[in-house]
C-alpha cells in the first residue's frame, strides 16, 4: 500500500483504474492493488439481488407517475454524501430502492408513495454495543427519546461486522444483517435488545455495528456505529 498526496487537477480519487484502487482511511489518500472479490452466491447474496430485481420491476411497472414524481422530488431535495465526501443528490429512483430494500428482502410491505418531509432521519449518538463469549450475544442499545421509537411502522436495525483483534481502531466491513426493533407509538422501546452474533465473537475481540433509522414514511438515515470489546 502506497501513501498518495494529490496536487494540481487531482484533489482526491476513490475507486479503481485498471489494477490500482484509490481510496482514503483515516491517516490520508492510499492507493493499493486492485484485487477482484470472489462470488460465493450465498443465501443473502442471493435474497439481496433478488429484492433489487423486484423493486426495479416495481418502480417501472406498478408505481404512478405520480408516485415516481414524489420519489424524484425527494431526491432532489435531501443532501447526500458520496465516498470523497462532496454533497451530491440521488435519483428518485435510487431513494426508492434504498428505503425498501430491507422491506422486500424480509417479506414487509414497501412504501410506492415518495417521502413529503424533505430531510434524512436523525442517527442516534448514544447507539452502543456490547458482547459476551460465553452468551454467544451482542446487546444492541439506543436513544429511545428519538422520534422514530414512538412511531409505529417505524424501526432501527442493526449490522454486525466481521470480529476483529482488539488493538484494530477502524473498521469498513464486511458486514451481516444482525436484526431490527420496532418503534411502538405510546410505548417506545426502551432496549437494549440481545441479539446472537453473526460470526462467532471470542474474549478480547473488537466488534462494530452499524445501524440505520427507518421512518414509517420509507426515509432512511444515514449509517452510525459502535463498537466494543468482548468480555468472557
Amino acid at each position: 500500500m502506497a501513501l498518495v498526496k494529490y496536487g494540481g487537477g487531482i484533489v482526491q480519487m476513490s475507486g479503481s483504474i485498471a489494477g490500482t484502487t484509490h481510496a482514503r482511511n483515516r491517516f490520508g489518500n492510499y492507493m493499493r492493488a486492485r484485487t477482484k472479490p470472489i462470488n460465493p452466491n450465498t443465501a443473502g447474496q442471493q435474497a439481496v439481488r433478488a429484492a433489487l430485481t423486484y423493486l426495479t420491476e416495481r418502480w417501472s411497472q406498478t408505481l404512478t407517475i405520480a408516485q415516481r414524481a414524489a420519489w424524484n422530488l425527494y431526491g432532489t431535495n435531501v443532501a447526500m454524501k458520496n465516498k470523497l465526501g462532496e454533497t451530491v443528490y440521488l435519483t428518485g429512483f435510487n431513494h426508492y430502492i434504498r428505503s425498501n430494500s430491507l422491506l422486500a428482502r424480509f417479506g414487509g410491505t414497501c412504501i410506492d408513495a415518495g417521502p413529503v418531509v424533505f430531510e434524512l432521519p436523525e442517527t442516534d449518538p448514544l447507539l452502543g454495543v456490547s458482547g459476551s463469549e460465553a452468551a454467544q450475544q451482542l446487546s444492541c442499545s439506543w436513544d429511545d427519546a428519538l422520534p422514530w421509537a414512538d412511531e409505529n411502522g417505524a424501526f432501527i436495525y442493526f449490522y454486525q461486522g466481521i470480529p476483529q483483534n482488539g488493538q484494530r481502531n477502524f473498521f469498513d466491513g464486511p458486514y451481516r444483517y444482525l436484526g431490527g426493533v420496532a418503534g411502538v407509538n405510546g410505548a417506545p422501546p426502551p432496549g437494549p435488545s440481545l441479539f446472537a452474533p453473526k460470526w462467532a465473537i471470542a474474549e478480547t475481540q473488537r466488534t462494530w455495528i452499524y445501524a440505520r433509522i427507518f421512518r414509517a414514511d420509507g426515509r432512511i438515515s444515514e449509517k452510525f456505529r459502535a463498537d466494543c470489546i468482548i468480555a468472557a
